[in-house]
């Protein structure tokens, strides 16, 4: 599988990125920050879980989307993501000493870095060490963040190192709630990710 298969698999993303309505998006006062940091202290040490769902990518010109499982044991992840009509998948693993994507043609490769990596082989901006944060609805570590909040009192709208993170919907029966669709932007690029269940161990 080569990676223009994999960047131009599906070139319209009707679940992951149709227009949607307006979200509500209130700036944080006193109560929704207590409260947001009490989630954030509450999953700060969940650094053993698993998610599945679908996942769309875009440049801008360009696209892919799939089904999708992430799984995060400590520093340690994978990432695999299949494509719809062909099957086909590749798989990215790693920890803080390299990271190896295969399924391409060619054969796998290595990298010092997740995120270039996935740059140079596929075309892909996708910011995963941020994302691990914000997939769960936390800030991330590193520069400041603004925080808006959707009528659910749960947040609405993170920004962060350049990027505009949506959160268009929560599991609200969890404790604490954790989103169930998270679109990322920092123009042209957007990653989209619809989570259809999640595992903690």
């Amino acid at each position: 599988m080569s990676w223009k298969t994999l960047r131009t698999v599906a070139l319209v993303l009707p679940l992951l990125l149709a227009a949607c309505v307006p979200a509500v998006r209130v700036k944080g006062d006193a109560g929704l920050l207590a409260a947001q940091q009490v989630r954030e202290q509450a999953l700060s040490g969940a650094v053993h879980w698993s998610l599945q769902g679908r996942l769309g990518v875009s440049d801008g010109h360009d696209g892919g989307s799939g089904s999708f499982s992430w799984t995060q044991d400590g520093e340690r992840y994978e990432f695999v993501l299949r494509a719809p009509v062909t099957g086909k998948s590749f798989r990215l693993s790693g920890d803080t000493q390299g990271a190896l994507l295969e399924g391409l043609d060619g054969g796998p490769l290595h990298g010092a870095d997740a995120e270039a990596l996935m740059r140079k082989a596929l075309g892909w901006e996708v910011p995963l060490r941020e994302l691990r944060a914000w997939v769960l609805g936390l800030r991330a570590d590193g520069g400041p963040a603004e925080i808006r909040f959707g009528a659910n009192r749960l947040p609405s709208l993170l920004q962060q190192d350049g990027w505009s993170v949506e959160y268009r919907s929560w599991d609200e029966a969890r404790d604490p709630p954790l989103p169930t669709k998270v679109y990322a932007a920092k123009p042209p690029y957007k990653v989209r990710l619809s989570i259809e269940s999640w595992q903690f161990r």
